[in-house]
């Protein structure tokens, strides 16, 4: 289906292909002429959202919190002892 050029050039993207590929609005677009068309490239915005605790449920109950309390001890334990080495 064609859309006609807005007066500042801008241009629809029909709402089937924004399905299709995801875009939402913020995402940035790079443009780049080859031949004789224009190509697109839609690039999301980085998330904001943080992932942590997200495995929490599938994790949790699975090992004791006396395991989670020793595993995080030896993890500050090495990290230590890697700084002191550089």
């Amino acid at each position: 289906m064609p859309y006609l050029v807005g007066p500042k050039g801008q241009v629809v993207i029909a709402k089937d292909i924004r399905e299709r590929l995801g875009i939402r609005p913020g995402w940035r677009v790079i443009q780049r002429l080859v031949d004789d068309h224009v190509e697109l490239y839609f690039l999301p915005p980085p998330h904001r959202a943080s992932l942590k605790g997200l495995l929490r449920d599938k994790i949790r109950g699975t090992v004791s919190e006396e395991a989670w309390a020793e595993a995080r001890e030896r993890a500050w334990r090495a990290s230590w002892s890697e700084e002191g080495e550089g």
